[in-house]
């Protein structure tokens, strides 16, 4: 049994990417594993204020939810990063999410990464900026992170549209496959 991670940056509740976050959980349950998917728009975690505190204390100076967040991200064997694409990148909480994981990010060593990501555009290669800056921040930063599988969510604008394509069964099935 693993400890699987899943951090929904969509602002949505039940959104298309979070729909896929909760359709990837079934299937990791459904295989056993331990799921917590945070709704990331729940949370406060404010903007890195990039004053360097932390590269000697390895903690951040401001009192908000991320430091829960990132002791679970250290703990955990699995994490899936989801977001909905906006103008061809990761959303802002997202963004934010991973700009404070500076305090500890060395301590995201050895995991697992699945990667959702959804757009109302119908072409894939509309979200391979979003997906290289997942990567700059998991294979450039994260030491041994892995690349374990990615759920593209394209076509989807209104809520709920995400159930209709091939991605919300691929969400399932990948979350099984753990």
């Amino acid at each position: 049994m693993k400890k699987v991670l899943i951090l929904s940056a969509s602002p949505r509740r039940h959104g298309n990417s979070d729909l896929l976050c909760d359709r990837f959980a079934e299937g990791a349950m459904t295989s056993g594993h331990d799921v917590e998917k945070i709704f990331l728009a729940d949370k406060t975690i404010g903007y890195c204020r990039g004053c360097g505190v932390c590269n000697t204390t390895h903690k951040c100076v401001q009192k908000d939810d991320m430091a829960e967040i990132l002791d679970k991200m250290v703990n955990a064997d699995v994490i899936v990063l989801a977001t909905p694409v906006y103008f061809y990148t990761m959303d802002g909480q997202m963004k934010t999410l991973i700009d404070r994981t500076v305090p500890r990010y060395t301590e995201i060593a050895d995991k697992d990464f699945y990667f959702i990501l959804t757009a109302a555009d119908t072409d894939k290669a509309s979200l391979n900026r979003a997906m290289e800056a997942f990567r700059g921040f998991t294979q450039d930063c994260l030491p041994g992170a892995r690349e374990a599988g990615i759920v593209y969510g394209v076509g989807a604008w209104q809520v709920g549209e995400i159930k209709t394509t091939s991605a919300y069964e691929e969400a399932y099935q990948m979350g099984k496959k753990i």
